[in-house]
């Protein structure tokens, strides 16, 4: 943290931003593992492990829940950072103080959130908000280390990107939201739901993954029209030294991170949905959603420093 006398430094904030948004992707990928090695009532009370007990014995189940617990502490700890980070922060920036409170109040719902999980035995749809609002958190913190890495007294709102890219990406977020929507569910309808006996969603698993499937086809598709634009200069025909558009390289991360998330959802629906691989896709449903959302403010924003 670049702290001096009249306070922190810009870049030293974005630091403390991107500390944050590796937190609460951390958070997801560790809340995953509780689920998948069948962990999730390995604590059975809340926020005691056990009635009258806070630390776990010493048991496999418990002790992976209690973990997972133990690291929502350190995701606290990040987002205050953010928080008194862009209090401390040279020039002050509303925006940047709002969307730091924005994870506050995210991280305070999934606490309780994380409470009706275990107190209602891993009921799907108590874990699929969990996990939604996890999504949002993401997003919330991507926005944030966005617009602290642009320059101080730039607009804070959407501007007027280069038609069709603007609205491109605007589809591809909201197909990217479908693909993890009908993820979510395709998992609350699949067999690993935290524990042995836990309730599962009445769902046809095969439609769903169509859905989910067709989703992300949709997204490649979006994605890959964004990367060909950007190349050769926002849909107008290349011009002898003419470069590519300043998108062009956030297009091709999310084509990439959409070819691999295919590559792993095909993989571990045709070999028996594997804990590895779900473990996998998890976190690249985080990566995916991470590199739509940087390629969307990449479009409609002034580029980060």
């Amino acid at each position: 943290m670049a702290l001096r006398r009249d306070g922190i430094s810009a870049a030293g904030y974005r630091r403390i931003t991107l500390l944050a948004l590796l937190a609460l992707i951390f958070i997801i990928i560790t809340g995953g593992a509780v689920r998948l090695t069948g962990s999730g009532l390995g604590c059975s009370d809340w926020p005691t492990c056990e009635e009258n007990q806070f630390v776990p014995d010493l048991e496999y189940h418990a002790l992976v829940e209690f973990v997972n617990r133990a690291i929502t502490g350190v995701v606290s700890l990040a987002v205050a950072l953010a928080v008194l980070g862009a209090l401390l922060r040279r020039p002050r920036r509303r925006d940047l103080i709002w969307l730091a409170l924005g994870l506050v109040a995210g991280v305070a719902g999934q606490v309780v959130l994380g409470g009706l999980v275990v107190w209602y035995h891993l009921s799907p749809w108590l874990v699929i908000a969990h996990f939604l609002l996890s999504m949002v958190l993401v997003a919330n913190a991507v926005v944030l280390h966005h617009r602290a890495g642009r320059p101080d007294g730039a607009p804070t709102g959407t501007g007027a990107p280069v038609r069709p890219a603007g609205h491109l990406t605007r589809l591809l977020v909201v197909v990217a939201v479908l693909a993890i929507v009908s993820g979510t569910l395709l998992t609350g309808a699949g067999p690993h739901g935290g524990d042995a006996d836990v309730e599962r969603l009445q769902y046809d698993i095969p439609s769903l993954a169509r859905l989910h499937g067709g989703a992300m086809v949709l997204c490649a598709a979006v994605a890959l029209l964004l990367w060909a634009g950007a190349e050769r200069g926002s849909f107008r025909l290349r011009r002898r030294g003419r470069r590519a558009a300043p998108h062009a390289a956030a297009a091709r991360l999310v084509v990439l991170v959409i070819g691999a998330q295919a590559a792993v959802g095909y993989l571990q629906y045709f070999t028996g949905v594997p804990v590895l691989l779900v473990g996998i896709h998890i976190a690249g449903a985080a990566a995916l959603w991470t590199a739509v959302l940087r390629l969307h403010l990449a479009v409609h924003e002034a580029p980060a420093r």
